[in-house]
């Protein structure tokens, strides 16, 4: 399971960073198309590249809601990233701080409620 882990987390970096990047540059052709008014050719093509890395970057981030177990807040936070230019880039950072992108298994009973012992 922890190779699995693995690479859905490396694939959701990756993700992460190619989706911000796809934001850049669908932003760059929004300019030349609607400011400068020169050409579609930068929306035409950045377009379909930022939203098919928009929808892997859903399904990673759903992945590892499921994997990594995380709290639903977290999973949201990763959704709504995604709508916001270069914000997934900023969720990363945040999940791998706070652990969200750790691949290996917590220690067992780790996270769960003791009763107090009664003697």
């Amino acid at each position: 399971m922890t190779f699995k882990k693995t690479a859905v987390i490396r694939a959701f970096r990756i993700l992460a960073v190619a989706e911000a990047f796809s934001w850049a540059a669908l932003l760059i052709g929004m300019y030349f198309k609607w400011i400068a008014g020169t050409t579609e050719i930068g929306v035409q093509v950045a377009g379909p590249i930022h939203g098919a890395l928009f929808v892997g970057y859903g399904i990673a981030a759903l992945a590892l809601w499921r994997l990594q177990r995380w709290p639903f807040v977290v999973a949201l936070f990763a959704g709504v990233s995604a709508v916001f230019p270069f914000a997934t880039v900023l969720f990363e950072r945040w999940a791998d701080k706070r652990n969200y992108l750790d691949a290996t298994p917590a220690p067992r009973g780790a996270g769960e409620v003791r009763e107090p012992s009664s003697v």
